[in-house]
Parts: C-alpha cells; sequence; structure tokens
C-alpha cells in the first residue's frame, strides 16, 4: 500500500480545524432581492453587506438592455474573446470605459480575479519585483506570485515602506500594485504620493479601483481620478464590474500598447469564454447611469456622513474610512461572529469577517451602505449598533 498521503484527507483535516477555531465559513442562500431588502430563510432582512453601492443592480434600465440583447441573440458568448466570442456590445462597453476613465483602450475580463492575474503574468516575469501593499486584495497578491517576480510587501498604506522595498531592488523590473479602496478597511490608498515614489524609481503602478469605480469622482471614474492623477501616472488600471455597476466582469484600461500586450499574453482573458454580450449591454447602462446620475454618489455620501457622525455619537469603534465600507472593528473572532447574529435577529444582515480574511485579533463586522438605503434604514441600524455587548475597540495602528 502506498505511503503517499492523501490530498483530500489533508483537506477535510484542514476544514475541521476550521470549525474547531470557529472559522469555518459557511454558504447561505438568498432566497430573494428587493433593493436593500433581502429573504433568507424566511425572514426579510435589512442588507449592509452588499457591494451594490449606487444601487443599479436591479435598475430597469440594466435589466432592460439585459433583455433586448439576450431575446436576440441569446445569453452565452459561446467562445473566447479571440474566437467569435467577442460581439458587438463587448467592443461598445470597452470603448466607453476607455473614455470614461480617461485612457486609450479598455479590455474586459470576466472577473476581476482573472484581470489581475492576467495583468501580472503579462507584465511580470523571473527576476522582476512586485511590491504590494500587505492589505491588498487576494487576487493582486496571487497574481504576483503566479507571475513569477519576487513579491514584496509593505506595511498599509506606508509610502516609505514602498520606497524601501522598491530600493532594496533598485536594478529590477518593477511593478507597485495597490487597491485603491481597501475591502476590508474601506480606507483609501496614497495614490499621489505612490506615484511621486515610482516616477522617481522608473517602477510601473497598477491600480486595482474595485471598490472605487463608480463611486469616487466627479463622474465616478475612480479613486485614481479623484486623485488628480494622469493616465502617465497610473499606467495600469483595473476596475470590476460586479460592485457599483451592479453586474459582472472586470476591465483593465490604459495605454493601446497595454492593452495589445495583454490581448497577446494575459492568458485568463485568451483561454476563457467571454462574458455574455447580454450582460455587457447592461454593464454599458450602467456606465451611462453611474456617469450622468450623481445624485446616487450624493445620496451614498449622505448616508456615509450619518452613519460616521451616529457611530461618533454611541462611541462606535468604527475604523477610519470615508467610502461606502465602515468595518465596526470588534478584535475577537467570536465576537464578531455572535454580534453578527444578534443584528440578523433584529432584522439586518452584516457580514462578521474573521480570519485569515483578516488578521487574528482584526475581526469586524463590514457594513456597507448603498444609495438603495433610506435616511431610517441607517438610523435603524445604529440603533441595533448601539445595542450590541461590545461595541468594539479601538482600530490597530498600522
Amino acid at each position: 500500500m502506498s505511503l503517499r498521503p492523501s490530498l483530500l484527507a489533508r483537506l477535510a483535516a484542514r476544514t475541521a480545524e476550521r470549525e474547531q477555531a470557529n472559522l469555518r465559513r459557511r454558504l447561505r442562500t438568498i432566497d430573494h432581492v428587493d433593493g436593500p431588502w433581502l429573504e433568507l430563510d424566511g425572514k426579510q432582512l435589512l442588507s449592509f453587506c452588499s457591494n451594490d453601492y449606487l444601487g443599479l443592480a436591479q435598475h430597469p434600465q440594466l435589466i432592460a438592455a439585459f433583455k433586448r440583447v439576450a431575446d436576440d441573440e441569446g445569453v452565452g458568448s459561446g467562445s473566447a474573446h479571440l474566437i467569435c466570442g467577442h460581439r458587438a456590445e463587448h467592443a461598445a462597453l470597452e470603448q466607453a470605459l476607455a473614455e470614461w476613465t480617461g485612457r486609450e483602450r479598455a479590455l474586459l475580463f470576466s472577473t476581476g480575479y482573472m484581470a489581475n492575474l492576467g495583468v501580472q503574468q503579462a507584465l511580470l516575469s523571473d527576476g522582476d519585483v512586485c511590491v504590494q501593499d500587505k492589505l491588498n486584495h487576494a487576487c493582486l497578491l496571487d497574481g504576483a506570485k503566479l507571475s513569477g517576480a519576487e513579491l514584496k510587501r509593505y506595511p498599509h498604506g506606508d509610502v516609505a515602506g514602498a520606497a524601501r522595498q522598491l530600493a532594496s531592488r533598485s536594478t529590477a523590473a518593477a511593478l507597485l500594485a495597490t487597491d485603491g479602496v481597501f475591502s476590508m478597511d474601506g480606507d483609501m490608498a496614497p495614490l499621489r504620493e505612490l506615484a511621486t515614489l515610482c516616477t522617481r524609481e522608473g517602477a510601473t503602478l497598477m491600480v486595482d479601483d474595485a471598490h472605487g469605480l463608480g463611486v469616487l469622482g466627479d463622474d465616478g471614474a475612480g479613486s485614481v481620478a479623484a486623485a488628480g492623477l494622469s493616465p502617465r501616472e497610473v499606467p495600469v488600471l483595473m476596475a470590476t464590474l460586479g460592485k457599483a455597476l451592479g453586474c459582472h466582469g472586470a476591465f483593465v484600461a490604459g495605454s493601446a500598447a497595454l492593452i495589445e500586450g495583454l490581448l497577446q499574453s494575459a492568458r485568463p482573458y485568451i483561454y476563457t469564454t467571454a462574458m455574455p454580450p447580454a450582460l455587457a449591454a447592461a454593464a454599458l447602462a450602467a456606465v451611462q447611469l453611474a456617469r450622468t446620475e450623481s445624485w446616487r454618489r450624493e445620496r451614498l455620501n449622505s448616508h456615509i456622513e450619518r452613519f460616521r457622525q451616529g457611530a461618533a455619537e454611541l462611541g462606535l469603534a468604527l475604523m477610519p474610512s470615508s467610502t461606502a465600507i465602515q468595518p465596526l472593528l470588534l478584535g475577537d473572532a467570536d465576537t464578531a461572529l455572535a454580534a453578527a447574529q444578534m443584528l440578523e435577529q433584529h432584522g439586518f444582515l452584516v457580514s462578521a469577517i474573521r480570519p485569515p480574511t483578516v488578521p487574528a485579533g482584526q475581526a469586524r463586522l463590514r457594513i456597507t451602505l448603498s444609495a438603495t438605503h433610506e435616511e431610517e434604514h441607517v438610523d435603524q441600524l445604529l440603533e441595533a449598533l448601539a445595542k450590541l455587548p461590545q461595541h468594539g475597540v479601538p482600530a490597530p495602528h498600522v
């Protein structure tokens, strides 16, 4: 009999360890969605955990655009973009995204994870260095690891730390990659300072703006636009279509040379079926709404201000964030889970974020606000949070 260890048994053991530590993730099925309201296990819950920041996911114009194309051409694209899957709807969406972000071209990917893997695999090689914020999304970290380049991380938001990491490999080709808005903390990267550093050091700056696009900037063009940075200063921009735009998929925007290079070399693009053309049509409608209906951002910002002011009056330990992501740090994973369960009993769905998604001791409630919320919804959540047995712990100094 072979002495080789069983991979499935090892995986089962890891899952059992998660269960024992009360860190096992559990899949729950949402039965129905109506704006900020969800139906779960027969209960109506007010959701404060969705990334539908502008409330576009159920917008009639998106639904109509999807149905129009689906009725005419069906749902699936049937192929990868480079075979016969690239349709007029994809081309129109890419053009609109490039125009919105002020870049020459854009390229669609099926997911944001695939976009980040594809960009870094295409740009980086053995001997290169990729410098990243320690709190970057997992797909940025995975993309660097899979590229063959050396991954060097710096303390969160620490420009001097990023400079030290670049200086340690002063002759290597370098990519500095950062989230624009950090998905678990809700704060923004110091993009202007990082851009200045990259210009000085000859490094290429890449920004993942998954949680900034549609929300930040005068017309919602994102954190890079809000920072007043040019395509020359941020030559690689990635953002998703499944958060503020209420659809699915992602894109990379930049120079014509960058996009042509990705089209030739980014394996997650080349070898993946294109997103449904009906979905691309819906995303195009979302882009147009996000750009023109500035009241959605104004309403969202009003909710953010109202929530933070109310939280301060209650002494809640919110982390420093001016975005739609408002984390309440609770420290202990069991405390965070118990808080989420108590909120659900009071009619609210809020995610408890625990290790390994966040570091040990930094478990939290990840509260997200949306333009679909009413002021009374925000006030009701604050009233429920005030009843928690532990309001939270001071945010760690990083």
